[in-house]
């Protein structure tokens, strides 16, 4: 038996419940892992709440890293000992141990502890496919990115640093503002500050090319309106509530923007996207990325840490330990 987080109902961290639940052994394609540390995202909220449906009862989470200890039949890519990682699901990742597909699982290079790959997978591949494939960043750049103290914005601003980009970033407090500098960040404005006027200063009026946006409704004509002519909207998470619906016409009037809402899921799809994101991933880490885990909790305090990740109490990444 192990420990398991489960939900059967949408609603407040208070639906979370601590169940006990009986394993198995692996199946074809599959491998049990036992985890050393599951990582907490905001998407855990919205399937909590029900703005991402889950069929009910469920499990909840998509991250976590730990040891293999079974392998199921025409496992060839790993073997009980292996140290993997996870930040793509399947759903169920706050559980001491589970089976799981071994296509979703990736080895952890020597140097990344799984407490650390817990905390960064899902943030630090999703800053990946941002900045390296939805919009190509370039040297050079000047970018915004919201929330730049969060557990995304702090791998992000390291990130585009190493990359050669000048980042202005938002964020809630002057705490978090000065985080988000020790991290890489250039400029860091307060949602309360006329960002838009601040943004167009920094870039001699032009706009930035692309903002990276995962506040959701809050921020979105701020958004479009911190762009260029034919700047690029990249809409990646609802923190503040979903965007509401969208006017195409805006978008000719503000100077022929695009607009695009990605998903991990998307561009994780494949083997060869997962491991090549991970990849990417490891190496920026190897570099001199830093993945801050600022909180952490027992996996049956699961709750709490959904209440504290919602009240915007933490910073950086924040892990669940069974």
């Amino acid at each position: 038996m192990a420990t398991v987080i489960q939900f059967a109902e949408t609603g407040g961290p208070e639906v979370l419940t601590v169940q006990e639940a009986e394993i198995g052994n692996p199946g074809p394609g599959e491998i049990r892992v036992t985890h050393d540390a599951v990582g907490l995202n905001y998407i855990d909220t919205y399937h909590r709440s029900g703005l991402y449906p889950l069929p009910l009862p469920s499990g909840i989470g998509l991250e976590a890293a730990g040891v293999v200890d079974a392998v199921g039949p025409s496992v060839s890519d790993f073997q009980p000992g292996d140290r993997i990682a996870y930040g793509v699901g399947p759903i169920g990742a706050y559980a001491e141990a589970r089976v799981m597909p071994a296509e979703k699982a990736v080895k952890l290079p020597d140097g990344i502890d799984t407490r650390q790959a817990a905390g960064m997978m899902l943030k630090g591949m999703t800053v990946e496919y941002l900045i390296r494939r939805t919009y190509a960043v370039q040297p050079g750049d000047v970018v915004l990115f919201h929330a730049a103290a969060g557990g995304v914005g702090l791998i992000a601003c390291q990130w585009l640093k190493q990359i050669g980009a000048t980042v202005i970033g938002t964020a809630g407090s002057p705490e978090k503002a000065d985080l988000a500098k020790a991290h890489g960040c250039d400029h860091v404005l307060h949602y309360d500050d006329d960002v838009i006027g601040a943004v167009k200063d920094l870039t001699d009026g032009a706009g930035v090319p692309v903002a990276y946006d995962g506040v959701g409704a809050a921020t979105w004509d701020l958004s479009l309106d911190c762009l260029r002519p034919r700047g690029m909207l990249v809409s990646f998470g609802n923190a503040s509530g979903p965007v509401p619906p969208v006017n195409l016409g805006v978008l000719s009037q503000k100077g022929s923007l695009y607009v695009t809402r990605p998903t991990l899921m998307s561009y994780t799809a494949t083997r060869a996207d997962l491991t090549l994101s991970a990849s990417s991933l490891f190496e920026a880490v190897q570099k001199g990325l830093k993945i801050e885990v600022n909180q952490t909790y027992p996996l049956t305090e699961a709750a709490q840490a959904h209440a504290d990740l919602e009240a915007r109490k933490t910073t950086g990444s924040t892990i669940l330990i069974p």
